[in-house]
């Protein structure tokens, strides 16, 4: 499999979870591999996308049932046009995808949160500044090492050109099936400003990998 922005900061986003969490929503699923970490983790997780086809490849890459194995409920849906419970999830995740819905979505993410619930969005946004062009130059280079990396990480898997070998070419190829994908338009600056808005007391910075991580805590709990 390729080099995977998003996936690169699965560790990230995990450290993020509430110690005692219990419930998860992942919003813009896709094939689910993010949903599934929720999953291992114990934690039960609702999982959403717009795309059918999507989801279909989420759930072929999931345990089958009777395995033991967590498995989170993988669902078609459009998020701005779904009735979510209101305070009930642990932690909320926005992998790549609140760029294709207006940013005040993340209004009904905050009030699916159950008090003390954390919601992330690990989000994309435009270059549009001599900053956001410096950053977009720094990740460059780090950007094709980690491709080389991972390119001949997976020229020498084990088990590649046997039978195990073409089970894995087949989940990899699920695991390649992509959303329809949407140019971000709005910048980091505007972002920043709606997030303090809908969302105060929320954190925002820049990652590599043109990417920006939100992180909203929010009031009550433990």
């Amino acid at each position: 499999m390729p080099f995977d922005h998003n996936d690169h900061y699965h560790r990230l986003l995990l450290r993020l979870l509430p110690s005692d969490c219990r419930t998860a929503l992942d919003v813009g699923c896709g094939t689910g591999r993010f949903a599934l970490r929720l999953a291992e983790r114990g934690v039960e997780v609702d999982a959403i996308d717009a795309s059918a086809e999507v989801i279909e490849a989420a759930r072929s890459l999931s345990p089958p049932p009777g395995t033991g194995r967590p498995t989170p409920r993988f669902r078609q849906a459009d998020v701005t046009r779904t009735d979510l419970p209101r305070e009930h999830y642990d932690y909320v995740s926005c992998l790549a995808s609140l760029h294709h819905v207006p940013f005040d979505t993340v209004a009904g993410l905050r009030d699916a949160l159950a008090p003390g619930g954390v919601l992330v969005v690990l989000g994309c946004y435009p270059e549009v500044s001599k900053t956001d062009r410096a950053w977009s130059l720094a990740a460059v280079p780090v950007n094709a090492a980690a491709r080389l990396a991972v390119g001949a990480r997976e020229r020498l898997r084990p088990g590649r050109g046997d039978a195990r070998g073409a089970r894995d070419d087949v989940r990899d190829g699920l695991a390649s099936v992509r959303a329809p994908v949407r140019r971000p338009g709005t910048p980091l600056t505007e972002i920043r400003r709606e997030a303090a808005a809908l969302l105060p007391g929320s954190t925002l910075r820049r990652l590599l990998f043109w990417r920006y991580l939100l992180v909203y805590r929010k009031p009550g709990g433990h």
